[in-house]
């Protein structure tokens, strides 16, 4: 169904008449905001959502370009656009009024359709700018997630666990990694198919989700293979962690079907960054791997330390 919730239009203007006539313009069209004053002005863009603001330079308390200044320097409302009304048609009233931030710049008496237009147009504008800032948004969130689990993929690990391990070495806090393996994974596959073998990776990956702290990074590393990056965590306490992480996947039921019951377990690997001695995490990550092969061939549904 298409949006039908019209724009708010905040118009900042000192004197009555000139609302009047702007009110008698737009209200069809817009949901309209009056003040008087900028100090009000401020009060209401504090207490609602305002698409556009129609402001006059001379008031009494905050002229319209200071008041342009202060939503431009404030992150909450510096997007707004600000569209100057005013009777100053001099060049140096124009370009104070971009300099401090005005999207545009109409003289009084001003022609209705023109308003209306320029109105219209920056809103499409506004309009615009958000769904592309957006997808811009969908699109970084999609490059650092994988497709499947959700959880994050290897690029992004790579990208993130330097920054974690740089401020680890800073502040002198621990830093320990596990890697997860899902026991017998060729099995399940071959035995109930790829689908059935995705289900049990995601359900992994959910796992992971549920028992992370929000400090802690979960990625799927490959395949059936996760990391998980633990800041301010020693081996002793991932160890702990990488515990809790085996046993709730130990008691997890999957049923991709009424009469199929899954269970798996997992087998994990754990190191502790030396922040003295190594300039990356790929020792680490490597320290992990041996333990994880480590529990594999000690029988498997194990957590070994490097």
């Amino acid at each position: 169904m298409k949006n039908t919730k019209k724009k708010t239009v905040l118009i900042v203007d000192d004197t009555k008449i000139n609302i009047d006539i702007l009110i008698e313009l737009l209200d069809n069209r817009y949901d309209i905001l009056v003040s008087l004053n900028g100090s009000r002005a401020l009060e209401l863009i504090d207490e609602n959502h305002i698409d556009i603001i129609l402001l006059d330079i001379l008031m009494p308390d905050i002229n319209g370009y200071d008041l342009c200044r202060i939503l431009k320097a404030k992150e909450s409302t510096k997007a707004i656009p600000v569209i100057f009304i005013t009777a100053n048609s001099d060049e140096e009233s124009i370009d104070t009024a971009f300099e401090v931030g005005g999207i545009d710049y109409i003289t009084k008496p001003f022609k209705a359709l023109e308003l209306l237009a320029r109105l219209k147009t920056h809103l499409n504008t506004q309009k615009l700018l958000r769904d592309l800032e957006e997808s811009h948004k969908e699109l970084e969130l999609q490059a650092s997630q994988d497709h499947m689990t959700k959880l994050y993929n290897r690029r992004y690990f790579s990208e993130i666990s330097t920054k974690v391990m740089q401020l680890a070495v800073r502040n002198k806090k621990p830093l320990s990694v596990l890697m997860l393996d899902i026991d017998k994974f060729k099995n399940i596959n071959d035995t109930y198919g790829h689908p059935v073998g995705d289900e049990v990776i995601i359900s992994l990956a959910n796992t992971l989700k549920d028992i992370s702290r929000l400090s802690d990074i979960a990625c799927r590393f490959g395949g059936e293979e996760f990391l998980v990056l633990l800041p301010e965590t020693s081996s002793e306490g991932a160890m702990v962690i990488g515990e809790k992480i085996r046993k709730r996947v130990e008691e997890l039921v999957i049923t991709p079907q009424s009469d199929i019951n899954i269970q798996f377990t997992i087998s994990i690997g754990v190191s502790e960054f030396n922040r003295e001695d190594e300039l990356n995490l790929e020792l680490s990550i490597h320290r992990a791997d041996e333990a994880l092969y480590e529990a594999k061939k000690g029988g498997r549904n194990r957590v070994c330390l490097a």
